[in-house]
């Protein structure tokens, strides 16, 4: 028997990418497209959304969009009955938007909408679009769920608490809606992304002393998920981090605070003014 493909899972499928626009989500909807599924992308820039269907016609596929701000979770109903009138029950949902930011708990004293508007978007918002498509997954007995979390989640980031706090808030409710629909035959997969090379790093220092891997293998990941439908998908290092610290909690602390010490908030997380991104990049503005 022939290994299953990406065109024999997603063929005439509706697939909903959240964040589509750019980075990890263009690339996945870009291969979903290629492989015969009806993709439907959401982000909160018009332009940017426009873009990425062009993007997608140039080779020869379709994707429809939709514009939204995922953080403005009351309004996310009005748009899932308007996305599933014009096509029908979701299939696939993969909640890949997402907002980081780089700062200090230290330097976050005075912020906590730092906290709130990382856990609205990257866990109420995905929370959001996931119970709405999960009554038409049970009704139809099939279905599947994909988050997009970090590494940081498993490696506990040092500068990334509000952002590593907001993906593990949407891993545990994983875990948890994973057993209690598994008995609906819908599936869910957290995906422990490592570092991708897209606008979310691009303002910080960081990322350029660091390796990235890029959208497309990210894609490739992703892809791999919605064929074999894991519950978890990670690289060697978000397992090792995992383990070490779980085997050896102080020494790990040890290192993570040396690893804190020897680098610093970025000029923005500091207070100074530098362009704002949205959706699915990374956010060290000083407001």
């Amino acid at each position: 028997m022939r290994n299953k493909s990406l065109s024999d899972a997603v063929d005439g499928k509706t697939i909903l990418i959240t964040g589509g626009s750019s980075g990890i989500g263009l690339a996945v909807a870009q291969c979903v497209a290629r492989a015969g599924a009806k993709t439907i992308l959401v982000a909160r820039g018009v332009d940017a959304l426009q873009s990425a269907k062009d993007e997608i016609a140039s080779l020869g596929y379709e994707a429809h969009i939709y514009p939204a701000d995922l953080s403005d979770t009351e309004s996310l109903e009005a748009l899932m009955d308007r996305i599933q009138s014009d096509h029908g029950a979701i299939d696939i949902l993969i909640n890949n938007a997402g907002r980081s930011i780089r700062r200090s708990v230290e330097a976050s004293f005075e912020r906590f909408h730092d906290f709130e508007r990382t856990m609205q978007l990257n866990y109420f918002g995905a929370l959001r679009m996931t119970l709405l498509v999960l009554p038409a997954m049970v009704e139809r007995r099939r279905g599947h769920v994909i988050n997009i979390s970090s590494i940081g989640v498993q490696i506990n980031s040092p500068r990334f608490a509000a952002y590593v706090a907001s993906k593990s808030a949407l891993d545990a409710f994983t875990r948890v809606a994973a057993a209690e629909f598994a008995k609906d035959s819908v599936r869910f997969t957290t995906v422990s992304m490592p570092l991708v090379r897209t606008k979310m790093i691009a303002p910080t220092e960081f990322s350029s002393h660091v390796p990235t891997m890029s959208p497309e293998r990210a894609a490739d990941i992703v892809s791999k998920a919605i064929i074999r439908h894991p519950k978890r998908v990670t690289t060697f290092l978000g397992w090792l981090g995992q383990v070490v610290y779980f085997l050896f909690p102080n020494s790990t602390q040890m290192g993570l605070s040396k690893s804190f010490r020897s680098s610093q908030d970025s000029a923005a997380a500091k207070g100074v003014t530098t362009p704002q991104v949205g959706h699915s990049e990374m956010d060290n503005d000083p407001k």
